[in-house]
C-alpha cells in the first residue's frame, strides 16, 4: 500500500523553508536552546582556531626555518599547541552537547508525532497501513533531525572558519584572495538547480522507504500465511523489487547531494592553480616571502574544506526538507470524531445504559453500511445482531463507539446522544470481547490490566476466575509475568479470548459488546469461554453479534439486519414463528440437525 497522505512538491523558496525552520525551532529546539547555544559557542571556537593556525604559519616558516630564530621556536611551538588543544576540547564539547540535544529532540518528536496520529480516526488507519506510519514515525523523524545539527555546525563552526581563514588570506595578499575565490559564484546556478533535484529525489526516497517498512510488516504479520500457501519466494521477489526501486531512488538523491560538494572543489582547484601562477612568480622576484606564501596557501587549503561542508548543507537540507514536510503534512491530519465542549455526563449506573439507534445511517465511500438502522437494546438484557456479512453489524457496534460517526440519525445511551458525550467517557462505558481478541508484546498481566488502574490482586484474582484462566495460570512457571508474544503468538485461540474476557472483567463497564467471540474456537475451548461470557454479561447491557444463531438463541432480543437495514427483531421463537429472514437463516444453518 503507498502512502496516502498527500504531500506536493514545491520549487524551493525561502518562505517555505523559513517556516519550517521556524516551527522545527519553536515546537522542538527551543526546549534544548541551552545545550545548543554553549554547544554553538564551542562550533564557533573550534572554528576560529584554522584561522589561528593558518596565521601561525607565516611566523613559523619566516622566522623558524628561513631566519633560524630559536627564541620564536618555543612560543610558535606553544601557539601551535596550545590552537590544536582548543580545537579539541571544543569540538569533544559541542559533539557531546549537540548530539544529546539530537536524540532529545528526536525522541520528542516521535512522541508527539505517535500521540498525534493515534488520536486521529479510525478511517485514517484504514487508508493508510501501519509500515507507512512507522516510517513516518522513526525513518522520516529520523531523516529530518538529522539535518538541523549539520546546519547549525555549518553556521557556527564552517562560517566562522571561512571567515577567519578569509581574514588571514587578505591580510597576507588581497589580489590572492580574489583570485582564489572568483569562480565560486559560477556555483550559484548549479547549486540551485542540484538543490530542486535533490529535493525532489528525496520524496520519491521517503515514499519508497515507507513501502519497504509496510511490504515486512505485512510478511512478518502473514508470514504463516505464507507458509502455507508456500509463498515465501514470492514475497521476498516482491521484497526485492521494492528495495530495488528504493535503491534507485536512494542513489539519485545521493548522486545529487555529492555533486554539490564535488563543484565547490572545481572551483577550488581553477582558484589554487590561478593563485600559483599569479603568486609564484611574485615569491621568485622577492616581492612576498616563503611564509606569506604558506600562510595563504595553508588558510586556501584549509578554507575550501568549511566551504564544502557549506556547501554540502544545501543538498543535506533538501533531502531532510521532504522529510520534514511530510511530518509537517502528517501533524495537519486532524481527526474529525472529536469530544464536544461542554460535554454531557454520561450514565452513572448500569441499570441506565438502554441503548437506542433511530433512523441512522452511515455511507462509506458511496456505499450504505447502514440504512436507517432503528433498535433499542435494553439495560440488563442481551441484544445480538445478526445477518449476512455485510449486512452493517461492525458497523453497529463502531458508530456506537464513536469509532465511525453516522452521516444521519440518533445514538443515544441512557437518554444521552453519544455525540454529546466526551471520548474518554463514553468509550467507558463499554467491555470488547473480539473474535481476534488482540493482544500487545507483553507480560499476561499487562495485556489483561491494560489501561484500567487502581487494580487490587484480590480484583485480579476474581477476574481470572471468573474468565476460567487461574488453572491455566497457574501451571505457568512464571505465572502473570509471562509473556504473551507478538499479538499473544504464544497463546491459544480460546486462551486469547478468556485473557481478553478477564480484561473486560476488570474493566468492568456497564455494556458488553461481544464480535464473534467463540466463532473461531474448538468445542472445549468454546464451552470455557462460552461460561466466562455468560457470567460477564450477568447484569449488564449485552450486544452480540453472531454468525452461529445457536450462540444467540437465548437472547432477550434478536435484531435481524440485512443490507444496512433492520428487517426484524424479537425473542427466538417469535422470529422462527414469523417466518421471516432470521427463519430462513436459522433453517440453513440446521438443515441436517
Amino acid at each position: 500500500m503507498t502512502d496516502k497522505v498527500n504531500i506536493q512538491a514545491s520549487d524551493p523558496s525561502p518562505t517555505g523553508n523559513m517556516v519550517l525552520i521556524r516551527w522545527l525551532w519553536r515546537d522542538y529546539l527551543s526546549r534544548h536552546k541551552a545545550f545548543i547555544l554553549i554547544a554553538i559557542f564551542f562550533m564557533a571556537l573550534e572554528g576560529s582556531m584554522l584561522g589561528g593556525l593558518s596565521y601561525i604559519v607565516q611566523p613559523m616558516f619566516d622566522e623558524v626555518f628561513v631566519a633560524g630564530d630559536r627564541d620564536a621556536v618555543f612560543w610558535v611551538a606553544m601557539a601551535v599547541g596550545g590552537l590544536f588543544a582548543v580545537r579539541a576540547i571544543s569540538a569533544f564539547s559541542h559533539r557531546v552537547l549537540m548530539h544529546g540535544a539530537v536524540i532529545r529532540v528526536m525522541a520528542d518528536m516521535q512522541q508527539d508525532l505517535l500521540s498525534h496520529v493515534i488520536a486521529l480516526d479510525s478511517a485514517f488507519f484504514a487508508t493508510n497501513a501501519p509500515g507507512t506510519l512507522m516510517e513516518r514515525i522513526r525513518g522520516d523523524v529520523g531523516a529530518a533531525n538529522s539535518i538541523w545539527q549539520t546546519v547549525l555546525s555549518a553556521a557556527a563552526r564552517d562560517v566562522i572558519s571561512l571567515i577567519a581563514l578569509l581574514g588571514v588570506a587578505i591580510s597576507v595578499d588581497p589580489i590572492w584572495t580574489l583570485v582564489a575565490v572568483a569562480g565560486v559564484p559560477l556555483l550559484l546556478g548549479p547549486i540551485l538547480m542540484l538543490q530542486r533535484y535533490v529535493r525532489r529525489t528525496s520524496f520519491r526516497v521517503r515514499e519508497a522507504a515507507a513501502r519497504l517498512t509496510t511490504r515486512l510488516d505485512e510478511i512478518f504479520h502473514g508470514v504463516n500465511t505464507l507458509k502455507l500457501n508456500t509463498a515465501e519466494e514470492l514475497e521476498t521477489q516482491r521484497f526485492s523489487d521494492e528495495m530495488r526501486f528504493y535503491v534507485g531512488k536512494e542513489m539519485k538523491s545521493r548522486m545529487g547531494q555529492a555533486a554539490i560538494p564535488a563543484l565547490t572543489d572545481v572551483i577550488a582547484a581553477i582558484g589554487f592553480a590561478g593563485v600559483l601562477l599569479y603568486g609564484g612568480n611574485q615569491i621568485i622576484d622577492g616581492n612576498k616571502t616563503v611564509g606569506e606564501f604558506m600562510s595563504f596557501f595553508t588558510a586556501m587549503g584549509l578554507l575550501f574544506e568549511p566551504m564544502r561542508r557549506v556547501a554540502n548543507v544545501s543538498g543535506a537540507w533538501q533531502a531532510a526538507r521532504a522529510s520534514l514536510e511530510r511530518i509537517r503534512a502528517l501533524f495537519h491530519e486532524k481527526p474529525t470524531i472529536v469530544s464536544p465542549v461542554p460535554a454531557s455526563p454520561a450514565p452513572a449506573r448500569a441499570g441506565d445504559a438502554d441503548v437506542v439507534f433511530d433512523e441512522v445511517v452511515v455511507t462509506y465511500g458511496t456505499e450504505n453500511a447502514l440504512q436507517g438502522a432503528s433498535f433499542v437494546a435494553k439495560a440488563g438484557e442481551t441484544t445480538a445482531l445478526v445477518g449476512a456479512s455485510g449486512a452493517g453489524k461492525s458497523t453497529i457496534f463502531n458508530t456506537l463507539t464513536r469509532l465511525v460517526d453516522p452521516n444521519s440519525g440518533q445514538i443515544e445511551i441512557g437518554g444521552i446522544s453519544t455525540r454529546s458525550m466526551s471520548l474518554p467517557d463514553l468509550r467507558s462505558l463499554f467491555s470488547v470481547v473480539t473474535q481476534d481478541a488482540p493482544m500487545f508484546d507483553d507480560t499476561l498481566r499487562d495485556n489483561i490490566v491494560l489501561n484500567t488502574p487502581g487494580i487490587s490482586d484480590g480484583q485480579l484474582e476474581d477476574a481470572l476466575e471468573a474468565a476460567h484462566l487461574t488453572e491455566f495460570v497457574a501451571g505457568l512457571s512464571r505465572g502473570l509475568a509471562t509473556p504473551v508474544g507478538p499479538r499473544g503468538s504464544l497463546l491459544s485461540g480460546g486462551q486469547r479470548q478468556r485473557v481478553a474476557i478477564a480484561r473486560a472483567v476488570l474493566r468492568n463497564a456497564p455494556i458488553l459488546l461481544l464480535d464473534e467471540a467463540t466463532s473461531a474456537l474448538d468445542a472445549e475451548s468454546e464451552a470455557r469461554v462460552q461460561a466466562a461470557l455468560e457470567q460477564l454479561s450477568s447484569g449488564r447491557t449485552t450486544l452480540v453479534i453472531a454468525h452461529r444463531l445457536s450462540t444467540v438463541r437465548r437472547a432477550d432480543k434478536i435484531v435481524v439486519m440485512e443490507r444496512g437495514r433492520v428487517v426484524d427483531q424479537g425473542p427466538h421463537a417469535e422470529l422462527i414463528g414469523r417466518g421471516g429472514v432470521y427463519a430462513k437463516l436459522y433453517e440453513l444453518q440446521f438443515a441436517d440437525d
